[in-house]
Parts: C-alpha cells; sequence; structure tokens
C-alpha cells in the first residue's frame, strides 16, 4: 500500500522505483497481512502501480534529511549506520527511549514503560502541484519486534499559520489535496533492541485533474466532540513523544495515537477540553502519545481507524476495555485497564485551566477536525485566560496553553489589550461563551479572520 523495504542500491534505481505506490506485507503473518504505514520485522514488498503516476512525479520524488535530526526530532539520532532511537545501552549502543519520563515514575497510562520510540519530522516541501497522495520507499532494518512508521500531513494554508491534515500512513489519501507537504518518521524498539533508518523517499501523486489553484477547501465546521473520562499526566521532568519536557504547572494534553501528535513547539493537532464539573474549558496541545495505547485514534471512522475499528467512532478502546470487558478487559498492550481514561492532562491543563482536583468525565474537542479560520495562542509563556465574554473585566472561564491551535468562530471589538502581537480592540469567540482578545493570536492577518459574531 505505501512502503517498500529494500537494500541499499544506487539513487538512480531508488527514483525509478518511486514511480510505483508499494505495498508492506509483513514477513511474520503467514496470511500476508497488508501493514499500512509500518514496517515491521523482516518485511518483503509487493509492487502495486500506482494509476496515472508519471515521470513528473518521480521528478518530484524527495528524501527525509534522515542525518542530522533537528529541533522538532525527538528520541533519534543519527548515527554511521543510519537513524536509530536515541537510548543508551540497546543493542549497538542504544536502549528503552522513555515517551513519557522514568518507567519508574511512569503513570498506568503512560507509555513509558511500554516501547522505546521517536520521531524525526522533516521539513516542509512545496511541490509544483497539489498532490492527495504521497508514497514511500524506506531503507531500513527492522529486526524482530522493531518497526518504522511513516505518515505524510498536508498543509491547509487557508486555515491558518500552523494548521495540517491529520497525519495519514505514507501512501493513504490525504483528507485534502495539498501543494505543500510534510514526512515524519517513526521508530519503534524495545528495551533491547531499536530499528534502523538508511533512507526514506517520497514521491507525490499528482491530482492531475486540478490545477494548485483549484486545491479543494473544506467547508466550515466545528470540529468532532466526544464524552472522555481525563486523568492527570503529572511526571514533571519527563519527557513527552514530540520531546517536550514536562514542566511544574504544565498545559498539554495526550491522546493515544500519534495521526493527532504535534511536533514540539507547534499545537497544529490541539483540543478543547471541557469540564462540567467546573464549567470551566482548556484550550491545550496534543503533545505526548497515551494514555493506555499508541495506535488508538478513537475520534477516527472505523474505516480510517487504526486500530479497533470495530468499536463506536469516539469510544477509546481502553474505555471499552474498563466498562464493557472488551478485548479482556486488556489494552493493546494486554495490560489490565485500571480506568477507562482516553485523554490525560498536564497538570496546569488538569489543575489551573480546568480546576479539577481529581480525574473527571470531560467533553473533548478535536479541533484539527474542524474547518474554518484558525490561530495559534502565544504569550510570553505562562496560559492565557479565558473569558466569558469579549472584555478584560468578563469571568475567567479557562486558559489557553501557549501554541494550542484554536478554531475561530467569530469575532468582535471589545477592550483594548496590548499583547505578544501588539494593541488591539478585536476578540475572537473560540468556543461556547468562551472569548480571547486577538493580541495574543497568530491568524496570519493583522485584522479580523472571522465574520463578526
Amino acid at each position: 500500500m505505501l512502503i517498500q523495504v529494500r537494500s541499499s542500491r544506487p539513487r538512480a534505481a531508488l527514483l525509478a522505483a518511486t514511480t510505483c505506490t508499494l505495498l508492506i506485507v509483513s514477513a511474520t503473518a503467514a496470511s500476508g497481512t497488508a501493514l499500512s504505514g509500518t514496517v515491521s520485522g523482516a518485511a518483503a514488498a509487493a509492487v502495486v502501480p500506482v494509476t496515472g503516476s508519471g515521470p513528473d512525479d518521480a521528478a518530484q520524488a524527495w528524501s527525509v534529511g534522515i542525518d542530522s535530526p533537528g529541533s522538532d526530532d525527538a528520541g533519534v539520532r543519527a548515527s554511521d549506520e543510519g537513524l536509530r532511537l536515541d537510548v543508551p545501552d540497546a543493542d549497538d549502543p542504544a536502549g528503552p527511549a522513555q515517551e513519557a519520563g522514568d518507567a519508574a515514575d511512569a503513570s498506568p497510562g503512560s507509555t513509558a514503560d511500554r516501547e522505546a520510540s521517536g520521531q524525526l519530522v522533516d521539513e516542509p516541501v512545496d511541490l509544483v502541484s497539489p498532490v492527495r497522495t504521497v508514497a514511500a520507499v524506506v531503507d531500513a532494518a527492522t529486526p524482530e519486534g522493531t518497526s518504522v512508521l511513516v505518515d505524510v500531513r498536508g498543509r491547509l494554508a487557508e486555515e491558518g499559520p500552523d494548521t495540517w491534515t491529520e497525519w495519514v500512513p505514507a501512501g493513504s489519501p490525504l483528507p485534502v489535496a495539498s501543494a505543500t507537504v510534510q514526512a515524519r518518521v517513526t521508530l519503534v524498539g524495545t528495551d533491547d533492541v531499536t530499528p534502523t533508518v538508511r533512507e526514506v523517499t517520497l514521491t507525490p501523486e499528482a491530482a492531475r485533474s486540478r490545477s494548485l489553484q483549484e486545491v479543494e477547501t473544506r467547508a466550515k465546521s466545528d470540529g468532532q466532540s466526544y464524552r472522555l473520562f481525563a486523568t492527570r499526566e503529572g511526571l514533571v521532568g519527563g519527557t513527552t513523544a514530540n520531546g517536550h519536557v514536562i514542566t511544574e504547572r504544565d498545559h498539554f494534553v495526550a491522546l493515544p495515537s500519534r495521526r493527532g501528535l504535534s511536533s514540539k513547539g507547534s499545537g497544529s493537532y490541539s483540543v478543547r477540553v471541557c469540564a462540567a464539573s467546573t464549567d470551566r474549558c482548556a484550550y491545550a496541545p496534543v503533545w505526548d502519545v497515551g494514555p493506555w495505547n499508541t495506535t488508538d485514534d478513537h475520534w477516527s471512522p472505523s474505516g480510517t481507524r487504526q486500530s479497533w475499528a470495530d468499536l463506536p467512532q469516539g469510544k477509546p478502546q481502553a474505555q471499552a476495555a474498563y466498562q464493557d470487558g472488551y478485548n479482556g478487559g486488556r489494552d493493546g498492550f494486554g495490560r489490565k485497564v485500571a480506568n477507562p481514561a482516553g485523554i490525560d492532562l498536564g497538570d496546569g491543563t488538569f489543575w489551573d485551566a480546568l480546576g479539577l482536583r481529581d480525574n473527571a468525565w470531560t467533553t473533548v474537542t478535536y479541533l484539527w477536525t474542524g474547518s474554518g479560520p484558525k490561530g495559534v495562542v502565544r504569550t510570553s509563556g505562562g496560559p492565557l485566560t479565558v473569558r466569558s465574554g469579549p472584555s478584560t473585566s468578563s469571568a475567567a472561564v479557562g486558559q489557553a496553553g501557549r501554541y494550542a491551535n484554536v478554531l475561530i468562530e467569530c469575532t468582535t471589538t471589545g477592550t483594548t489589550v496590548d499583547g505578544y502581537y501588539g494593541t488591539t480592540n478585536v476578540w475572537n469567540r473560540i468556543g461556547p461563551g468562551n472569548w480571547i482578545s486577538d493580541a495574543y493570536v497568530n491568524t496570519g492577518s493583522s485584522g479580523p479572520v472571522a465574520p463578526t459574531c
């Protein structure tokens, strides 16, 4: 479907190979089960032609820069052999990565004690025409128990400065055709062994029936919302899946799938979490993977949900295991599920933004699944107060964490505020009864970007 594991060969041969979409077939699965987006174990490949692909696609092929991991990357390092997990004392010479702090301090729902993982986020690539599909060819050594995942996403520049489609496995259609795409390579290993990635080459399949000016746009819509049990992550001083070092009273969340994981210092995937018990809402970026599972994008429909597609959309696997005995009451790692958590909250999101003192049921809105104008919250450090009206004298009803990417429903004028982006009297409504000053929001425009309320 998307990825071929191959032996090293000359660049010319590599480019010739990238004119095909490639299907991964796991050598460990006797039935030849396709692994969408994953190179796992000692895999063999079957080649399937791409309908409509041609020389123009091959000419736009590019290689991921795996030789020098940058600030957006986490838990990986470059070596003479290739890109590897950046962990001590594994096979040569690495060991287990910690996604959420030391295993001794890991919460029951964290991923720290279950797998070693790291990721490299490549620079965005501008193409000559919009594409809907990007295939990948991977040269990697994947010992038993390890895997390499390649995901891509497309830029939605018309909606905001840091707005993207959700990450999808390379070779799968993007939700919207895009002329700017980005790739992410995730390495998953064990306490004793790491995969090694020598090269990753991506080839776009042009959306030939559309010109660059005809890139489809999404109809304006609110994000998907579901009722989830929220737990506090804690783990101050630990490192999240995207490389962020957790601070006291930190503002971020964890979801149990990498498909909605933001890069460090980005909130391209953010959520609104509202607690009825406190009548407050928090806006925070997704910076970690968990609780309980790592492949449970429960907000996705069954046709695209990575795991447990038989569950209702919006119901986390851990919740089904806890409440209904699904999977024998165990998570994807075989552990007995002790609570129905579908989201973890950083201490600041939990205590300060929502005013919670114990785990609670919340309503979570996945803001990137909505469409329309968006903006990135930016402050000098701390969270931004969310108010009940367009005035600094209006009641505080929550907080928006730094880098949160919020949907802007409409705008109005109110109290003049001198903020991170200057002085303005424009206020943005970012949820029902939730307002923030435009002085703290990067919308990519100096004026209002949404209709008047």
